[in-house]
């Protein structure tokens, strides 16, 4: 569906272009784009490498396992099905380290690796489980303490001060995080009240 979008997008911009008589100034912007986006792709895969790099050393290292422990009782009381010790803990607060740094790409691999241990622990697969709900509602809407991408991306536009919105996403990623899970919990509750399980 997105890619039928970015298509009729684009060929109405061509049309547009010729009806008006500026085809020429659309495919030079078109072309200078490109440019631009290769670009950015390349600086921001630079960062996400080192990230990634770390995240790896951080998990071999016993870091992540440290962290786990320290999370442990928050996560236990977010995801309740999910049995002590189990690989799924750890695969989700790796993933919530990353989202935290504001690593974004290099957050999805994690969180990939997160909802295949949590798939192997719900009754029903052909229906997601509270946990897995839950999870996704928590990984999309994460609180971000350094948000690498978008400081990378404003640095890379020109910004004179590209920390400077860091305050903003604090709050707005917290308030995003307190709403997605308070909602996820009241409608895992109002579901086990109606079916009497996830």
């Amino acid at each position: 569906m997105l890619n039928t979008i970015w298509a009729v997008m684009l060929v109405f911009g061509f049309v547009s272009g010729i009806i008006n008589g500026r085809i020429t100034e659309v495919i030079n912007v078109a072309i200078e784009c490109a440019g631009d986006a290769i670009k950015l792709s390349i600086n921001l895969m630079g960062i996400m490498c080192l990230w990634t790099g770390l995240m790896e050393i951080a998990e071999k290292s016993g870091l992540v396992t440290s962290i786990s422990s320290i999370v442990r009782p928050v996560l236990k009381c977010l995801f309740p099905g999910i049995p002590r010790n189990h690989p799924a803990m750890g695969a989700i607060v790796m993933n919530l380290t990353a989202n935290i740094l504001g690593l974004g790409n290099a957050a999805t691999p994690l969180g990939l690796k997160a909802m295949a241990e949590l798939q192997k622990l719900n009754h029903s697969k052909t229906t997601v489980s509270h946990e897995m709900a839950l999870f996704l509602v928590i990984n999309t809407a994460s609180l971000q303490l350094i948000p690498t991408s978008v400081i990378a991306i404003r640095a890379q536009a020109g910004s004179e001060n590209p920390m400077e919105i860091v305050g903003a996403i604090w709050i707005a990623s917290a308030c995003a995080a307190a709403a997605g899970i308070i909602s996820a919990k009241i409608f895992g509750y109002l579901w086990k009240r109606k079916y009497g399980n996830y």
